[in-house]
Formats: C-alpha cells, structure tokens, sequence
C-alpha cells in the first residue's frame, strides 16, 4: 500500500467587505475554510483550529550592577481577548500513534468550514510597533500516525471602531503660548503663537484645517511649523518604554523681526496610519498635532493639541455642523441674516370672517345648549355679545399711551 502525501494546507476567511481583507470587530463571527489537499489516501487522527487574539509587549534594557558588571532586564507582559479551540476532523489525543479512531482522506481537495464568535467586550485594535504587538490569528494543525503534524497559521485584522462623531471628538482644540528671547543682559520682544483646530477626531486621508497666528516681536528670523507625532506607550512590570514617530510635516514661511503670519486653514493631510488604540492596558498609541516656531539658537516655542485617529469617518451633518461651529467661532461675519425692520400687519378681520357668518354665529343658542348651562346668568349674555366681534385694528403705535406718574422714578442724568 502506497501511503499518500499531503499537497497543500490553507486557511480561508469568508470576508464580508468589499475589499475581501478579513477585518472583523468585537461582536463579530469569524467564520471559514480549511483546506486539505491529498494525493493518494492518507489517515488522520486529528484537524484542529486553533484561534487567539491577543497583546505583547518586549523590550530589553541594561543595568549596571557594580563597576564591572552589567546585565539585562526583560520586560514582558501579555494581555489575552480570546483563546477558541475546535476540532473539524477526529478526536482530542493526538500524542499516540495508535491506529485506533483514524479517519481516512482520500485524494483530492476537502475542505472544512469553521466559524467561531469574537467577545462582546471591546478589544485593541491589530497593531505592529517597535516593543509590542496586538495580534489575531488562526491556526490549522493536522495530525497523522507516525509523521510531524503539518501547521499553519493565518492572521486576521481586528478594528475596534472609533466613531469621531461624538461630542468629546467635534470639540475644537485650541491654545495660545509666547515666549520672550534673552541673550546676555538684553531682552527682545516675545515671539507669542496661538493654533486652532476644527475638532479632536479625525480619519486617515483627512486634512486637518489649521488656524493660527504667529507674531515675531523678537530680533531673529524664526519658522513656523505643524507635525503630526504617533506615540508608542508599551506598559510592563510598572515600567513604561515610549516610541515618537513623525507622520507628517508642514512647514510655513521664514518670519522676520517685526512681522505677523496667518494660517486661515492651513491643510495638513493625515497619512494612512493606524487608529488610535486607548482601551489596551499594555499598549497605547496616541497622536497629537503640534503647531510650533522654530527659533535658532533657542529653545523652539510649541502648541500640543491632541487628536485622536478613529475608523468611523464624518457624517455630512455632523461635518456641517462642526463647519458652523468652526466658522462662528473664527469669524462671525457669516450671519448676515437679519430681522426685519418693521414686523408684517396680520390680516384684517374681514379677510377672515365674511360678514354672513358674522351674523349668523349672532344667533342665541339653544335652551339645551351645554355652554348655556354651563355659564347661566349676565356672564353668558356678556360672552355671547362680544365672542364674534372683530378684534381691535392692529397698530404699532399705542392709541392709548400709559401717562406717567409723579411718583415714577426718572432716569439720572448724565
């Protein structure tokens, strides 16, 4: 008998977005196929699944222990979301070779769906950096008598959703900061800076509108600027190893003693980055948009204003709403809406009423009438003379103007 051979080992993901990239969310069904390519007849004990989310951080720092000796400290720390475990084809043991419980495959392709559910409970979205890692990922374990099981391992990309169309993200941000040069036992002008932004949260392909002023009463030419930092926290054993990248750059004019440059909106784009990732406790990465004055020879003079990058882009209300707001704030000249002068007449009478109706709505009610029982007496005679006669000429001038009195206090002279 001619043992078979295994071709090809592969994991697949029924995708559900149009770009046919696994991307699932918390809450969500992954679901897929292995598949086994034979040729000839081969006997299985065991094809198992293996699927597990989770994050790790890893850094290495030394110490000085004495004059001449020195070691290393590790710091590690791992949190896990989620650990499934299913068996497609046999049963749990797979440490013996016996011959007993052995499934036969014969040649050919078969292929063998899985489908497992992510926790409810948020989780970090899929990250790659320098000293950690979130990452999510299947593995496939064929299992045979007498051979090395054959593995395979597939990741996955998990985003944990951050919508930018709440509240705390639609904010503005904004700041102002001077500084005042020295040098020696003189002292020149402040150079001061103020920034604002439209909101807090963005998404990547966004341009940040910048708007700032920058006002140069110092005697050196200076350079105003706008980055766009990620920064990597990784936490383990109460210690905490921090990453700063730049993400991108703008860079302004030269500003020359004396001078004042203005930014009405100065775009900053947002390159493909990853979200923000604030829930893990092991990792963070955070941005922030720094608006800042490069001075020569001294200490540069910045704003920090945080942003955080969210997955969920801006709804077109909520975009126009932040425009409004933004707009009202920077410049108040766009309510050019105005009362009228002087407020419209209503209707006259006769427009409304014909003289017909008038007359017969004159016409006393019936002894049996509810509202004649209701109101006996003068009251009744009274409403009934006086409900349907028109009501008096509009006019914007009071005919019958209140006359003061003696003992009305008069306003102080000035």
């Amino acid at each position: 008998m001619v043992l078979g051979k295994v071709k090809s080992l592969t994991i697949s993901f029924d995708c559900l977005n149009d770009s046919n990239v696994p991307v699932y969310s918390s809450g969500d069904t992954v679901s897929g196929r292995v598949s086994l390519e034979v040729t000839g007849e081969i006997r299985v004990k065991s094809l198992k699944i293996h699927a597990r989310g989770h994050a790790k951080v890893r850094w290495t720092e030394s110490r000085n222990a004495g004059s001449n000796t020195a070691y290393t400290q590790n710091y590690t720390e791992e949190v896990e979301y989620f650990n499934h475990k299913d068996i497609l084809i046999g049963h749990e043991r797979d440490d013996d070779n016996s011959e007993e419980g052995l499934h036969t495959i014969h040649s050919g392709r078969h292929e063998y769906a899985f489908s497992f559910e992510l926790p409810q409970t948020p989780l970090a979205t899929s990250f790659e950096g320098r000293h950690g890692s979130v990452r999510y990922w299947v593995k496939a374990e064929l299992h045979r008598p007498w051979f090395l099981p054959v593995k395979l391992k597939k990741e996955f990309t998990v985003f944990e959703h951050i919508d930018i169309n709440t509240p705390s993200l639609l904010s503005p941000q904004a700041g102002t900061k001077e500084k005042t040069l020295c040098c020696w036992f003189c002292t020149s002008g402040p150079i001061s800076l103020s920034a604002k932004i439209e909101r807090k949260g963005y998404t990547p392909g966004e341009s940040i509108q910048i708007f700032a002023e920058i006002e140069n009463c110092s005697s050196r030419m200076v350079v105003p600027k706008a980055t766009i930092y990620q920064t990597q926290a990784f936490y383990a054993k109460g210690k905490m190893k921090e990453v700063k990248q730049l993400v991108a750059y703008l860079r302004g004019e030269s500003l020359s003693s004396g001078k004042t440059e203005t930014w009405n909106g100065k775009q900053l784009k947002i390159p493909p980055v990853s979200p923000s990732i604030l829930d893990c406790s092991i990792i963070r990465v955070e941005y922030s948009l720094m608006v800042y004055v490069d001075i020569p020879g001294a200490m540069d003079l910045f704003l920090n204003l945080p942003l955080v990058i969210g997955t969920i882009p801006l709804h077109p209300f909520g975009s126009r709403t932040s425009s409004v707001s933004s707009q009202c704030s920077m410049n108040m000249n766009w309510l050019g809406l105005t009362l009228p002068e002087r407020p419209e007449a209503p209707p006259s009478y006769a427009e409304v009423v014909t003289e017909e109706q008038r007359q017969s709505s004159l016409a006393p009610l019936g002894p049996c009438d509810d509202f004649e029982r209701a109101l006996p007496g003068p009251l009744f005679a009274y409403i009934q003379e006086f409900r349907f006669l028109p009501p008096p000429l509009y006019s914007e001038i009071d005919p019958n103007p209140e006359q003061p009195t003696d003992d009305r206090p008069s306003c102080p002279s000035r």
